[in-house]
C-alpha cells in the first residue's frame, strides 16, 4: 500500500484515535485535529507520533492532505469540512476509511447489537489471539486485556465492534454497513439512540441491513433472549443459530453458578458440550461468553482454546469494572439503557450476595434524557437497595414535558419500597454517598460518560 498523508478531523473520539493508530501501522503519515484531546488519547496519539492541531481551520489541511478523514461528531458548517469541499479533498467518514484502508483481504467478523458488543468484541478478539488466530481489531472501548482497543493483526480474521450510530454528516447510514462481514454476532435488539432512530422498527430496519451484507453460508448466531433480534434475522429470510445463557437455543448455558470465584457453566452446541469458567459476572456475561464461542467454533477455534480465553478474559474497562475493593466496593459500568442497568444491579447481586447495594444514575445519553424509558428506569434501578440519580444531562436542550423526571423515577422507586434521591448535582450526589454509605457496601456508578467526576471522587472519599 502506497503510503499517504491522512488527516483526521475530530481526532479524540476513541474510534478515531484507534484509526490513528492503524493508520500509522500501515505506515501513512497521520495527523489530527480536535477542540481538545485528553488522556488517554493524548497519550496514545503522542506514543503514535502524531501531531493534533488544536482547534479546527482551514489551515491545518496545510500541507494538503491526500486523504481526510471525518468523525461523527463534525457538523457540515465545520471550517475544516467547508475547507476540504473547496479544494476537493477526498473525504471518508470513520468506517468508509476502515472499509477501504484496512479491511480489504481480511475476514471481518462483525459483534452487533443494542447491548454486550463492546465486551463480545473484546472476547471474540481474546479468543482468536488465544488459539494463535493473530487477528486484528477494532473495538469502542478499553479491553482489560489487550494491548489496545486495535490492532492490524498479521491472520485473517478483523474483529469489528459494529456500532449502529451514524457515520458522519454527509453518511448517515450506520457504521456497521461498511464492514463487510464474513460473519456476525447479534447480541440483542431494542430501541435507543432516540436522536437518530425514530422507533423501533427504524432500529431493526439498521440491523436488517447489516445482516443482508452477509454472504450465502457466513455464519451468523443471534441471541434467542431479544425477540427483535429473532425477527430481524428471520426478517432477511437467511438461516442461523440462536445462543442464550439460559432456555432453548441451539448454543446455551446449563449448570449457571455465579460467585466470588466467578462464573462456572456448561456450553452445550450441536453435538458438543464443555465446562467453562469465567471471572466475568452475572448471566449477561454468560450470554455474552456463548454467543462468542458459538461464532468461534463455526470459524474453527477449538473448544479448548476458548475455554482458556474465557478463564483468562478479565472484561472491559467500565464495564462491571471493580475500581476499588476495599472496605466499600466501588464499580464502574457504561450501562444507560434499562435493559443493561438492569443486568448490572442482578449481575452484581449474585455475586455480591447479602451486602447492601448503590446505584448512582447518571441521565445522560439522548435516550435516558428523555421520557423514552422513564418507568424502565425506575424499575431497572429497583434491583439496588440505595439510588441516587443525578440531574439530568443538558437538560436545558428538552422540553420539561420530554424530558427524564428523576423525582418520579424516586417517587416510582419509594412505592418500591426502596430508598431513593435526586441529586441536585454531582457533588451533592458525591456528599450523599459519602455520609450514608458502610463498610460491606458495593456502590455502581452507571454512566456512559463523565458523570461529572463522580467516580473519581468517590474513588478518592472511599
Amino acid at each position: 500500500m502506497t503510503p499517504r498523508r491522512i488527516h483526521l478531523t475530530a481526532i479524540g473520539g476513541v474510534g478515531m484515535t484507534s484509526l490513528a493508530g492503524l493508520l500509522v501501522g500501515q505506515g501513512h503519515r497521520v495527523r489530527g485535529s480536535d477542540v481538545d484531546v485528553y488522556p488517554p488519547a493524548s497519550d496514545q496519539l503522542a506514543a503514535l507520533g502524531v501531531p493534533v492541531a488544536r482547534g479546527y481551520a482551514p489551515a491545518n489541511l496545510d500541507p494538503r492532505p491526500d486523504l481526510l478523514v471525518m468523525g461523527n461528531a463534525i457538523r457540515a458548517d465545520n471550517p475544516e469540512a467547508v475547507e476540504a469541499r473547496r479544494r476537493g479533498i477526498p473525504t471518508l467518514s470513520m468506517p468508509e476509511a476502515l472499509e477501504t484502508l484496512v479491511l480489504p483481504g481480511r475476514v471481518p467478523l462483525v459483534v452487533a447489537g443494542t447491548h454486550g458488543k463492546t465486551t463480545s468484541s473484546s472476547l471474540l478478539a481474546w479468543v482468536l489471539r488465544t488459539a494463535g488466530r493473530a487477528p486484528g481489531w477494532f473495538i469502542g472501548g478499553a479491553p482489560i486485556d489487550l494491548p489496545a482497543g486495535y490492532a492490524l493483526g498479521e491472520g485473517d480474521e478483523f474483529v469489528l465492534e459494529g456500532d449502529e450510530y451514524d457515520s458522519a454528516y454527509f453518511d448517515k447510514g450506520p457504521k456497521f454497513l461498511h464492514y463487510r462481514p464474513a460473519g456476525v454476532v447479534l447480541t440483542s435488539v431494542e430501541f435507543d439512540h432516540a436522536d437518530i432512530y425514530r422507533d423501533l422498527d427504524h432500529v431493526k430496519s439498521s440491523f436488517a441491513r447489516l445482516l443482508g451484507l452477509l454472504p450465502s453460508g457466513a455464519p451468523l448466531v443471534v441471541s434467542a433472549e431479544f425477540p427483535h433480534a429473532v425477527d430481524v434475522a428471520r426478517g432477511v429470510g437467511r438461516s442461523f443459530e440462536t445462543f442464550s445463557a439460559a432456555g432453548e437455543a441451539d448454543w446455551s448455558a446449563s449448570d449457571v453458578r455465579d460467585g466470588p470465584d466467578g462464573l462456572r457453566f456448561v456450553l452445550r452446541g450441536p453435538g458438543e458440550s464443555f465446562a467453562m469458567r469465567s471471572p466475568l459476572l452475572g448471566r449477561m456475561n454468560v450470554r455474552n461468553l456463548v454467543g462468542v464461542a458459538a461464532l468461534a467454533r463455526r470459524f474453527g477455534v477449538p473448544a479448548a482454546a476458548i475455554c482458556e480465553a474465557a478463564e483468562t478474559f478479565h472484561g472491559v474497562r467500565r464495564r462491571q469494572q471493580v475500581v476499588c475493593d476495599g472496605p466499600v466496593t466501588l464499580i464502574d459500568d457504561f450501562a444507560h439503557h434499562p435493559t443493561a442497568i438492569e443486568g448490572t444491579l442482578v449481575a452484581v447481586r449474585e455475586r455480591f450476595a447479602d451486602r447492601n447495594v448503590w446505584a448512582l444514575f447518571d441521565p445522560r445519553s439522548n435516550t435516558t434524557r428523555r421520557r423514552i424509558f422513564q418507568d424502565r428506569i425506575a424499575d431497572a434501578l429497583s434491583h439496588a437497595d440505595r439510588i441516587l440519580l443525578g440531574p439530568v444531562h443538558r437538560a436545558d436542550e428538552l422540553p420539561a414535558e420530554e424530558r427524564f423526571s428523576p423525582a418520579e423515577a424516586c417517587a416510582r422507586l419509594a412505592e418500591r419500597g426502596r430508598r431513593a434521591a435526586a441529586a441536585a448535582d454531582h457533588e451533592a450526589l458525591v456528599r450523599a454517598v459519602l455520609a450514608d454509605v458502610q463498610p460491606g457496601d458495593v456502590v455502581v456508578v452507571l454512566s456512559n460518560g463523565a458523570f461529572g467526576g463522580v467516580l473519581e471522587r468517590l474513588r478518592e472519599g472511599l
